[in-house]
């Protein structure tokens, strides 16, 4: 099946022109119309906060579809690997905004198997809507709906709409970041800047649960913001930090954090650790070293004896931070998940050839089905890697340079 250039051509720009006034609820109908004019049926799936499932956007007309699962289908092959699924007269694109995953789109063939040209050419109509999809979720409720499977905590409403995507890559490296649970958070809480030949990592964890736990966290990442973007180096962000918490929160509330930063021209990471768990180094797939050093007070608490750490990279390593709801996870018996069975499995899953985002979603989930009952912390995990082939996986294949490293 082939299918002329112009057509596709009049498919973008009707996207591009109604997706100005469009609302939210109408994307789907839209696009499927849009499709139908070239003989095809196309379906936008979303995933949900949880990273387990895919949901269709509705289409007038249609029966209401539920939900796929990630694990053992096309359509969540698709959404893990970053890659194109075609099987029988149905095909699947990843969805990214920029390299963050947000979905998939389902494409239906009339018939037989489509030409290479056909596929690509689905795959740049995926692009396009996972970009129209993001700047149309902020104009109401109806997307975030979609992505939801229970209602949501204002601790964690508050703390969502602070945090940047859950993966950004640039040339030459990829960060992912995991933050469970989606739909109750306390203080956990992540971030990172990506621009420059310096970029800083954070992740961080406020004291207490719910929405004061939430306040302090969204006071601490404002103050490492502001100081950051004022260009200040990691410790003045820490005491930026320190000072606001002590102003806004007389009964003494702290949060631990590591605030890192990549020389991406020497390899020296510099960090200091506030109180936290110590990050993790892999290379070659292995842990080679426990961050310990740039150790000083939680902030809230200031600490005039602060220093750096520091240690040198190559590239291709890969940088773990996560918070103690990681390790201090549970089991039936009470055992803890530790530090040694996170190493293992992050070992594990950086042998497995998988896009970054893929492995830590992989790690966050070995935890979360390690724990049982209520969720006694928030757990959150930022997953850096220095390599450009790291970055190139996290983008789909018809942004993929065919001379560049896979």
């Amino acid at each position: 099946m082939a299918i002329e250039d112009s057509l596709w051509s009049g498919l973008i720009r009707e996207l591009l022109d109604r997706s100005h006034l469009w609302r939210p609820e109408e994307v789907g109908g839209i696009l499927d119309g849009a499709a139908a004019a070239l003989g095809l049926r196309m379906t936008v799936h979303l995933v949900d906060h949880e990273q387990l499932a895919l949901h269709p956007l509705p289409v007038p007309g249609r029966p209401a579809a539920g939900p796929l699962a990630i694990d053992g289908t096309d359509a969540g092959r698709a959404f893990a690997l970053i890659e194109t699924v075609t099987a029988g007269d149905r095909h699947w694109s990843p969805m990214v905004n920029g390299t963050d995953r947000i979905g998939v789109l389902e494409v239906e063939f009339p018939a037989g198997t489509p030409d290479p040209a056909l596929v690509r050419a689905c795959e740049t109509v995926a692009g396009l809507v996972g970009h129209l999809i993001t700047t149309t979720t902020p104009r109401g409720d109806h997307l975030h709906r979609i992505r939801r499977t229970g209602p949501m905590s204002p601790g964690a409403e508050l703390l969502r709409q602070l945090l940047p995507p859950l993966t950004v890559s640039v040339t030459d490296f990829a960060v992912a970041a995991v933050l469970e649970p989606c739909y109750d958070v306390g203080g956990d809480a992540f971030d990172y800047a990506a621009d420059g030949r310096r970029p800083q990592f954070v992740v961080l964890d406020a004291a207490g649960r719910r929405m004061r736990a939430g306040l302090a966290a969204a006071v601490v990442l404002s103050c490492v913001r502001s100081a950051r973007r004022a260009g200040q180096d990691l410790l003045a962000q820490a005491r930026a930090a320190d000072e606001e918490l002590l102003r806004q929160f007389p009964d003494a509330r702290f949060a631990t954090a590591v605030l890192a930063e990549l020389d991406l021209d020497t390899g020296l990471l510099s960090y200091v650790n506030a109180g936290h768990p110590p990050p993790l180094v892999l290379r070659d797939g292995s842990i080679v070293e426990t961050l310990t050093d740039g150790r000083r007070m939680p902030l809230g608490i200031e600490d005039p004896k602060a220093s750096y750490g520091q240690v040198e990279l190559r590239p291709g390593d890969r940088l773990l931070l996560y918070t103690d709801g990681v390790t201090e996870a549970r089991d039936d018996s009470g055992e803890h998940f530790g530090i040694r069975r996170l190493a293992a499995v992050a070992e594990e899953h950086a042998g497995a050839g998988l896009p970054l985002p893929e492995a830590l979603r992989r790690l966050a989930h070995t935890v979360l089905g390690y724990r049982t009952g209520p969720p006694a912390d928030d757990l959150t995990l930022v997953l850096v890697e220095w390599s450009a082939d790291a970055a190139l996986r996290t983008v789909p294949p018809t942004s993929r340079a065919d001379d560049q490293p896979r």
